[in-house]
């Protein structure tokens, strides 16, 4: 076990570690993961999403655009994300289409929260105890869908609301589709992507 509050400091190179997986929550900017490279990695896979110019890749989604002599610090974007991001390239690459959209995910609890009722700085909402509220919160998972899927920039925006379970999170997606069309055809298109292009990301 190693532990540097630096990231450069740990002896990647050393220990012959190659990917990094980069889930502390604390370098989530591209130039503070890049420590990790500096350490001796080869590569970093930020698990949260990032910013100042890492590239999110979503599995199923845009991975296809992963470039090994170009992207060595790269996010997989959130849980929500990837959960969100499926569906909605779906949508649009079955001409669905999305115009607006509302996401919404009842998220289980996460680490950064209170096991009592306490003072919190950043959210007056976040200080009450994790295991005995459901506490609104905010989410960037439908603005990263669109860093994924660039023509649904801007279009779904989505609220989250931590609720006492310790595993385990739901999204609920409500659109408008860009035609007219019926939850038969959605769900057959859903279906069928399921046993193709999307298989074992989506089912």
């Amino acid at each position: 076990v190693k532990a540097q509050r630096n990231p450069a400091d740990l002896p990647w190179g050393k220990l012959g570690v190659e990917y990094v997986i980069e889930s502390t929550g604390l370098f989530t900017v591209k130039s503070a993961a890049e420590g990790h490279l500096r350490g001796g990695a080869r590569k970093v896979v930020i698990s949260a999403p990032a910013s100042g110019g890492a590239k999110t890749f979503v599995m199923g989604v845009n991975h296809h655009e992963y470039n090994p002599r170009e992207h060595h610090v790269v996010s997989n974007a959130s849980c929500t994300t990837n959960c969100l991001a499926p569906l909605v390239h779906v949508l649009v690459k079955e001409g669905f289409g999305v115009s607006t959209g509302l996401m919404t995910t009842i998220h289980s609890y996460t680490a950064t929260q209170k096991t009592v009722d306490g003072v919190s700085i950043k959210d007056w909402r976040g200080g009450r105890a994790a295991a005995l509220n459901i506490i609104p919160s905010t989410t960037g998972a439908a603005k990263a869908v669109g860093m994924v899927i660039p023509s649904t920039q801007g279009k779904p925006t989505g609220m989250s609301f931590r609720v006492p379970t310790a595993d385990v999170s739901v999204v609920d997606l409500t659109f408008t589709a860009t035609r007219d069309t019926s939850i038969k055809e959605i769900d057959a298109a859903l279906k069928r992507a399921w046993k193709t292009y999307m298989k074992n990301i989506l089912g």
